[in-house]
């Protein structure tokens, strides 16, 4: 048994994979976090493992945690995952499925967010040793039982980490190139150096890395972030220093994350100066080449993305102050090093 609760603090990604990992096990588990984390939902992951014959609940009986499960092992069988704003789920489902006692078939209700990560998640199960069968919208699989085979493994490096670097080469007309992140990468968060290019920056393949440079201005462009949402903060941030309107749809689930991130970058680049509008499900920066905007004290709502996407702003704004910036510990912890390497 687990004598203590396993407590993520505002780890949504650990959340949500550990709870499937630890169905497979013989005891009673207890998966805890932060008030954040009490806020985050996790009913549809909830419901689908209960089809596979899981005994787990929320404690609070909210559909977020703390979770409660009383493992015995995953049955297996046919299940449905609910629309969740996470592909999170599906993911964790997945990669626990081959270790059901009897063959997993899982289908998807409502809209798949962030296929990207859902197709990295099938092509790393299939790198050791099991291939799902699925349709192509993912919305049916069917998972074979069996283990996975251990195998020596190149890792890439972390696109959406990467993305400050490439976001400070558009805002400050310089060049910078990330090694280890090849062009062809299966990552969603790749998709921000096309998009940057879009925008009037230049990149080039860099052995196995890419540059991004930029030397004429930016300018503003109309995208559907909803397969990159860890981005968007990046994206909106370059945004605010391009020349003309940037629509960013699609992405309602950013309200679900550590913060309510679409209503934070909102605020955020409103205090800078900014001229930005909220949707439901989307934003709208109102460009002026960041000719008005100013510096001031970003808060961070204790969410690492909005730490470093922000103080990408500030090698252009000075007055730029980042509280709490020690946040990025949770996804980058040397990032303020290598963040003052581009100076």
């Amino acid at each position: 048994a687990s004598p203590e609760p396993i407590y993520l603090g505002n780890n949504g990604t650990a959340t949500r994979f550990l709870t499937s990992v630890a169905a497979l096990g013989n005891a009673v588990f207890t998966i805890d976090g932060d008030t954040r984390m009490h806020e985050r939902p996790i009913g549809p992951l909830i419901k689908a493992l209960r089809g596979w014959g899981v005994d787990i609940r929320s404690v609070s009986d909210t559909d977020c945690p703390p979770l409660q499960i009383n493992s015995h092992g995953i049955y297996g069988g046919q299940t449905i995952l609910p629309e969740g704003k996470s592909s999170q789920y599906l993911s964790s489902l997945l990669l626990v499925a081959p270790y059901a006692t009897h063959p997993a078939l899982l289908q998807v209700e409502g809209e798949v967010y962030s296929k990207p990560y859902v197709a990295m998640t099938l092509a790393v199960m299939a790198d050791f040793g099991i291939r799902v069968e699925c349709t192509q919208d993912f919305k049916s699989f069917s998972i074979p039982q069996g283990r996975y085979q251990g195998r020596t493994y190149q890792i890439e490096g972390d696109a959406s980490n990467a993305s400050y670097f490439w976001a400070a080469a558009a805002i400050t007309g310089g060049c910078v190139t990330v090694s280890n992140v090849p062009v062809l990468s299966l990552q969603g968060d790749i998709g921000l150096v096309p998009l940057l290019a879009r925008m009037g920056c230049e990149v080039t393949q860099s052995g196995n890395g890419i540059s991004v440079s930029r030397h004429d201005r930016l300018e503003g462009i109309t995208v559907d972030m909803g397969n990159m949402p860890d981005v968007v903060p990046t994206l909106a941030v370059v945004a605010a220093f391009a020349h003309g309107k940037t629509v960013i749809s699609n992405i309602a689930h950013l309200r679900v994350k550590e913060c309510d991130r679409l209503h934070a970058v909102v605020t955020e680049l409103g205090k800078m100066g900014a001229q930005v509008e909220e949707l439901s499900d989307s934003m709208i920066i109102h460009g002026d080449g960041g000719e008005n905007l100013r510096g001031t004290v970003i808060e961070t709502y204790k969410d690492h993305r909005m730490a470093m996407s922000f103080a990408v702003a500030g090698l252009r704004v000075p007055g730029v102050y980042i509280s709490g910036e020690r946040c990025v510990a949770k996804s980058f912890p040397d990032f303020w090093e290598r963040f003052a390497l581009l100076s």
